[in-house]
């Protein structure tokens, strides 16, 4: 047995080096899949362990609670909640600042910290400087990314609004919290490090500074091991009601939490769906290639079964071709994503914030990814070993009957007369082998589809770009106040200088339920038909809001389990916190975040006002863009500028430093794939056709004339293929899209003509690399040694 096995050995490692060029392609395609699966989910488990690891270590709350005021007494209450382990009281507050080298105002947040201690809760990490001094009001820490995007240094001085008054806080220190890994401004989804910082201060000098002697307006929780928050977070919302609570919220809806638990949903869908994909166009080709060589080898399987080999050990033998070529693979892969992984972690290091964030492979990443390969290798070739093992011995010592001759659709049709003879050579044997010529067209067709595949996301961020800051933010500039005020502010507003375009808006805190489903939102009152900040629905445009009920973004009407039409719960987190049954007038779909929309004299009417509105909406000459900002700092009332230029900017920067790069790995494997399945069809075709040509040769057909036989038909097929792959590429695309949904984005699936024709030329370059590098084998081609052989 030893014998027979190591003889079957050394032939498939003949067979191997015979076809090195066809194996390496398909390692190829199996390492492009298996780099992908690798770099994606071990970038993947590394952020995850990051975040669970910083979690853990500093203490990150569980349960978060902003308030109006309440005095430091009621805390020895929230203590007894049942379940409540640790506890946190602090004072949050958001101020305008005045930044150096910054035009317009930015948004501050400042937290109170004790100090010298240390909080109990969502602890610090001091990267620089030195800590706030005790009764030191002018002291603060400041956000890393802030610092960074600013050009700031510990030393350095901003100045705030605090309470009304200018005063000038000083830099002493640089930190990191695991409560702003990544720092969101409220009400938007894109971080702005340059326009939006947090600062902590010493609890007194800022329990001063805002009239909070005494008291708190924000606790966080940490709960015992196994406690559900929900008990927890009803208890303190009854708690806190009185003091002018907003409403508790869970871990997993803090803004920066949310956040990275999107990415990190949207990254493990690219690590299992699109390698998965690669992997099946290799399973296919693998597929192909092996009962290739087993119709060409069937007079050598005739043979070994007439020796005596059993059907499981020819079996086993087509397997390990397989397996060996999933091995290759596998390493070039493991290679490759290594490598990916660690420029893909780098690139996070950029956006998220943590102490340390190292790119680690683990052991079981690997056994998966290799485990994948090697199954895919081993259904690829399954079709040939189920070939190879019926084959009766009798019947594969002759030679496959030849085709039967007749003329072909086109000559019978007429116009075959206007190909010469390599023509109709051509047009007949792809005719005749139907079976064949289609699962060359369909590999073809893969590569195209695959090129689509990676690149339409580009695609889609333009459309989701153009759509958002195009169609949806219409306005300049986003103002905020520190407290809703009254209609007599907008027309303040008109009045500054540049302004040309001025819509209210209104938002407020509130709590959404249906049946046993909850979620705390910003409800974003507008103008009946805005012009500036609009509601667009992505099939409809824009749209007109209803006089009463509500307009919902279909994820979190998805998210609730309600439709159009449908009643809800609406609890007012603010004010006299009213609480009345709506209808959901409708649903709409948009690419971003959720949301919640209502007229904006709806609001008023549901808040027993007239016409108070919290921030507004501005149209600006830009050639005023900077004596407004001057304006806008010097104004106590303003607490934040939001600049729609630069939320596309730093989005449009965000996205082609992120989602571009895995766009570019997508593309470079998409194209290593596009060459590996054009050049196996052409090795394939050669390997079948070789005794033919070679004949050919004999009876006096030039170099020329057999190449374009051979070449012709790859020609064909290419040709055949490249529009089906199109079509399959976009089929791919909506599917995939389903899949990469978040509550943070949903792409458009949007493919424009230049994605459709690089896809083409691409998948045609590869056929044409692939054609000269066959036709170099051709000219060199060995007639006597062919002729001697099938092989």
């Amino acid at each position: 047995m030893a014998r027979v096995i190591r003889a079957l050995d050394r032939k498939l490692l003949r067979d191997l080096w015979h076809l090195k060029g066809q194996a390496f392609a398909i390692a190829a395609v199996i390492g492009a899949g298996v780099a992908m699966f690798i770099a994606y989910l071990s970038t993947f488990t590394s952020l995850q362990r990051s975040r669970d690891q910083y979690y853990d270590r500093y203490r990150f709350a569980e349960v978060f609670a902003p308030l109006a005021r309440a005095p430091l007494s009621l805390r020895t209450d929230i203590e007894a909640i049942p379940g409540v382990q640790a506890v946190e009281t602090r004072v949050v507050a958001s101020v305008a600042l005045d930044v150096p080298r910054l035009d317009e105002p930015a948004l501050g947040r400042l937290v109170s910290i004790p100090v010298p201690a240390r909080p109990m809760l969502n602890a610090l990490v001091l990267r620089r400087g030195r800590l706030p001094e005790p009764g030191r009001s002018d002291e603060v820490l400041a956000s890393e990314a802030f610092v960074n995007a600013n050009r700031l240094a510990p030393g350095d001085a901003i100045g705030a609004i605090i309470n009304g008054r200018r005063r000038a806080l000083r830099i002493v220190g640089v930190a990191l919290s695991p409560e702003y890994i990544i720092s969101i401004r409220p009400g938007e989804l894109i971080a702005d490090d340059r326009r939006f910082g947090i600062l902590w201060m010493e609890r007194r000098a800022l329990a001063t500074a805002f009239d909070m002697e005494g008291g708190f307006n924000d606790v966080a929780l940490t709960l015992d091991p196994g406690v559900e928050t929900t008990g927890v977070i009803d208890a303190l919302d009854r708690l806190l009601q009185p003091y002018g609570g907003l409403g508790a919220i869970p871990r997993a809806l803090q803004v920066s939490s949310w956040t990275i638990a999107n990415e990190l949903r949207q990254l493990r869908s690219f690590a299992l769906a699109i390698p998965i994909v690669f992997l099946g166009v290799a399973a296919f080709l693998l597929n192909v290639v092996l009962t290739r060589i087993v119709s060409v080898q069937r007079e050598q399987i005739a043979a070994l079964k007439a020796l005596g080999y059993a059907n499981r050990q020819i079996g086993w033998h087509f397997a390990k071709w397989g397996v060996a070529v999933g091995c290759g693979g596998s390493l070039l892969g493991i290679a490759g994503g290594t490598w990916m992984g660690s420029k893909m972690t780098g690139l996070y290091n950029l956006y998220f914030k943590f102490p340390d964030l190292d790119y680690r492979l683990s052991g079981p990443v690997v056994v998966a990814a290799v485990a994948v390969s090697l199954a895919a290798a081993v259904l690829g070739a399954l079709g040939a070993v189920r070939r190879a093992v019926r084959l009766p011995p009798a019947e594969a010592m002759r030679p496959e009957a030849p085709p039967r001759y007749r003329a072909s659709l086109l000559e019978r049709a007429g116009v075959g007369r206007l190909f010469g003879p390599p023509g109709r050579m051509v047009v007949r044997n792809i005719e005749r082998q139907p079976v064949r010529t289609l699962t060359s067209v369909i590999g073809i067709g893969f590569a195209s589809a695959l090129l689509v595949l990676g690149l339409f996301f580009l695609d889609a961020i333009d459309e989701l770009m153009r759509v958002q800051f195009s169609v949806v933010q219409r306005q300049d500039i986003m103002v905020s106040f520190v407290e809703p005020r009254s209609a007599g502010a907008l027309y303040e507003l008109q009045r500054l200088p540049g302004v040309l375009a001025v819509e209210p808006a209104r938002a407020l805190p509130v709590r959404i339920r249906a049946g046993h489903r909850s979620r705390q939102i910003g409800l974003s009152g507008l103008t009946a038909s805005p012009q500036l900040q609009r509601v667009v629905d992505i099939a409809s445009g824009p749209l007109t809001l209803p006089p009463s009920g509500l307009v919902l973004s279909r994820t979190l009407a998805d998210l609730l389990g309600i439709a159009a039409g449908d009643a809800v719960d609406l609890e007012v987190l603010e004010g006299w916190r009213p609480r009345r049954s709506l209808r959901v007038a409708r649903l709409v779909d948009e690419h971003l975040g959720l949301a919640a929309y209502m007229d904006a004299a709806a609001v008023n009417r549901l808040m027993r006002e007239a016409g108070t509105l919290s921030g507004a909406y501005l149209l600006v000459d830009p050639v005023q863009e900077r004596a407004l900002h001057r304006r806008l700092k010097a104004i106590p009332s303003v607490a934040g500028v939001a600049l729609t230029r630069a939320a596309l900017e730093t989005f449009r920067k965000q996205m082609d430093e992120t989602v571009g790069i895995f766009v570019g790995f997508n593309i470079l494997f998409a194209s290593t794939i596009a060459f590996g399945v054009v050049y196996n069809a052409a090795r394939i075709s050669l390997s079948e056709r070789s005794r033919d040509l070679a004949s050919l040769r004999v009876l006096g057909f030039t170099r020329a004339e057999i190449s374009s036989i051979l070449l012709g038909e790859l020609a064909l097929l290419t040709l055949a293929g490249v529009p089906l792959g199109l079509v399959m590429g976009a089929g791919m695309a909506r599917l995939l899209m389903r899949t990469f949904d978040t509550e943070l984005y949903r792409f458009p699936v949007v493919i424009e003509a230049d994605t459709y024709a690089i896809a083409a030329t691409v998948t045609l370059g590869a056929a044409l690399v692939s054609g000269l590098l066959v036709r170099r084998k051709l000219d060199h081609l060995d007639l006597v040694q062919v002729l001697k052989s099938r092989e």
